[in-house]
């Protein structure tokens, strides 16, 4: 096999197919990669979906997804009857999005959450994974509460922040307060809008 000539035209030749064979190869190992990624943030939801309803939402059935804002309600029904709703939210915390799964009952108590996604400090401000769910601690325990206006100490509220990640335990609690108000307000425009129609009926009826 005759040697290329070591010339300007063959380096930019031999340049050029490596760099070709080389974005080919990166860009099939990211296809695969972000298939993978996102089949299991997918799989992750979906438990964090199940985890933060009552009794894990055994025997539930979940409806399809309804947005409000950029808030998105999953409603749990269990014999035909609501049992609450797994309400996904994210909020712009220290480190970056934090992004929460939040499960509450029928009445609006928070059953418990899951973090989905967060780029807080380690050691700091990651720990919104379980600080605020930590029973033993009812200062900083937020399961069982209402989310009416959930804030810290340190701003006059009743929920113990994380040590040196205020910011983090601020963000973490305007989410949950949104995830709140998403659900209880879709709630009661659900509610009318059923009373609504059995009214209608009912006048039809009449």
């Amino acid at each position: 096999m005759a040697k290329l000539e070591s010339t300007f035209k063959n380096m930019v030749l031999s340049l050029v197919s490596i760099s070709v064979v080389a974005a080919v190869a990166l860009a099939g190992v990211f296809l695969l990669t972000s298939a993978n990624i996102e089949n299991q943030k997918a799989q992750k939801q979906q438990k964090a979906i199940m985890d933060v309803l009552p009794q894990k939402g055994e025997g539930a059935v979940i409806a399809d997804p309804e947005k409000v804002g950029d808030v998105v309600i999953y409603r749990a029904t269990k014999d035909g009857k609501e049992i609450g709703a797994a309400v996904q939210v994210s909020e712009m915390g220290f480190g970056g999005a934090q992004k929460l799964m939040v499960g509450f009952d029928a009445e609006g108590k928070i059953v418990d959450y899951a973090v989905l996604e967060h780029q807080e400090t380690p050691g700091l401000g990651d720990k919104i994974v379980f600080w605020f769910k930590d029973t033993k601690k009812q200062g900083q325990n937020i399961l069982g509460r209402e989310a009416k206006n959930l804030t810290v100490s340190k701003d006059g509220g009743e929920v113990d922040a994380i040590t040196a990640a205020t910011i983090s335990s601020r963000a973490f609690l305007r989410a949950i307060n949104k995830a709140y108000a998403a659900y209880m307000g879709s709630a009661d425009a659900h509610s009318g809008a059923t009373k609504q129609v059995k009214e209608e009926k009912e006048a039809d009826h009449e």
